[in-house]
């Protein structure tokens, strides 16, 4: 059952390196200068798991790093991040406003359904979320 699931979803990346993404992008977007520290902060781990999957992104083409410098994400980072997060904000909307889960157990909840969805399961979700937005 697994490997079907991750045919439909066709994504040949980690949750553990999606959800590094997402922070690197969110982080980002408060300050472009993002180092390891900030994300072992925002994630709760230690910085030695940070530069750990930190070189896996990079060898992977997801992030460019310097040796204890900036980390900026490559063009192919950018969009699985900004993808993950549309993702998360969605899922997290559904579950806040249409099944009325509270704000912290839906983020955690997103948090955690982003990484198992297919892409389609995702655009249906997007378009769901437009129509009910725009009939308010």
């Amino acid at each position: 059952m697994i490997y079907y699931a991750n045919m439909i979803r066709k994504r040949d990346i980690t949750a553990s390196k999606e959800d590094y993404l997402e922070k690197i992008y969110d982080l980002s977007l408060v300050n472009e200068k993002v180092r390891s520290i900030d994300v072992a902060r925002a994630l709760h781990v230690s910085r030695a798991s940070v530069n750990k999957s930190l070189g896996g992104l990079k060898q992977d083409g997801y992030i460019e790093q310097e040796p204890y410098g900036t980390i900026f994400l490559t063009d192919k980072g950018f969009e699985v991040a900004k993808e993950t997060r549309k993702r998360h904000d969605a899922l997290r909307k559904f579950l806040t406003q249409v099944l009325g889960v509270t704000y912290e157990v839906a983020d955690v909840d997103a948090c955690e359904m982003e990484h198992a969805i297919s892409a389609e399961t995702a655009e249906k979700l997007y378009k769901y979320l437009e129509k009910i937005t725009t009939k308010s």
